[in-house]
């Protein structure tokens, strides 16, 4: 087994308030007198539960994260841990609808904390972070358009992308075009979840009516080799998560996980957490696990490396950067 926690990696695909470890919830929540003990197991850990079960556990741990400062705490403790991992870049989405209830002028404060957290560990440890402002799908696309024009407000230096995760079903994507020509003509990157609960054509919908250079999982285009194809063509990157698959039951194991299929089609992948706490998962059991089931070792790390820097809502001098320390690990 190759030694994967000391390799410097580079995730794109990281929900900030599902990386928060659970001893930082359970600490907030004991100061600001709330009972969160439904959402947690015996050890400590998130509960398991199912997709539905994890949204509510996810939106619930939330609830205790009320101020900026408890977004500096957060984003201080997620970067620790990613940077313990070997992350050296990352993307993570932040979500105004969580970070002042949408308000543009309270998301304002949320960000700068938030960047300012970045910088320090940036400073103590030299991992990166850069946000990506998230709508919550299944809160449905006029808050989708206040958490755009939220973005439009703070592009810049530390906001550099827009997107949208939450429950995948809710909607068409087409629901959600406003917001995303919003994100585009303030010049943000786009990426969209899509293809983890349906099936290919919520993938090619996406694509369609949406039109972002990334999608998060994607998993569901290996079903449709056309579709298959033109992602491989067009360039599309896709943000895969095989752990957090693997827990939530969308593939039914490691082995079966399509990821090295795409791969092999030409499909331009990468790997992240998604949601590491709640998945039981760390970026070195992401690696871990793929050396199992598929036989991937250093040069294949090095390769996704690549394409995920490619994808990164970056600009030139710092995608370079990152590069020179990717090349000299």
């Amino acid at each position: 087994m190759s030694d994967w926690q000391s390799r410097p990696k580079v995730e794109l695909h990281l929900h900030i308030e599902g990386a928060a470890p659970p001893s930082l919830i359970r600490a907030l929540a004991a100061e600001k007198g709330e009972d969160l003990s439904r959402i947690f197991d015996e050890a400590g850990h998130y509960r398991r539960g199912t997709f539905e079960e994890f949204l509510r556990h996810y939106e619930a741990a939330a609830s205790v994260l009320r101020t900026p400062a408890d977004y500096r705490r957060l984003v201080l403790a997620v970067l620790e841990e990613s940077a313990a991992h070997g992350a050296v870049y990352q993307e993570a989405f932040l979500s105004p609808d969580f970070c002042g209830g949408g308000d543009v002028e309270a998301w304002r404060d949320y960000a700068a904390a938030m960047a300012e957290a970045a910088a320090e560990a940036e400073r103590e440890t030299g991992i990166v972070l850069r946000g990506i402002v998230t709508a919550v799908r299944h809160f449905g696309p006029e808050r989708a358009r206040v958490a755009a024009l939220c973005a439009a407000e703070t592009a810049g230096d530390f906001i550099t992308g827009f997107g949208m995760g939450g429950a995948e079903l809710t909607a068409r994507p087409g629901d959600f075009a406003w917001a995303f020509d919003c994100a585009r003509e303030a010049g943000l990157g786009l990426t969209c979840h899509a293809g983890e609960w349906g099936g290919p054509d919520m993938v090619a919908d996406t694509l369609r009516d949406l039109r972002p250079s990334r999608i998060g999982h994607g998993i569901a285009a290996a079903r449709d080799p056309a579709l298959t194809d033109r992602l491989a063509e067009d360039g599309i990157v896709l943000e895969v998560c095989p752990g957090s698959n693997v827990y939530l039951g969308a593939v039914p194991s490691w082995q079966a996980h399509p990821i090295a299929r795409l791969r092999e089609r030409g499909v331009r992948v990468t790997v992240s957490t998604d949601d590491p706490p709640y998945f039981h998962t760390t970026l070195t059991r992401e690696w871990e696990e793929l050396e199992r089931a598929f036989g991937w070792g250093p040069e294949d790390l090095d390769a996704l490396n690549r394409v995920a820097l490619d994808a990164a809502f970056c600009d030139a001098p710092l995608r370079e950067r990152i590069r020179k320390r990717l090349e000299a690990a």
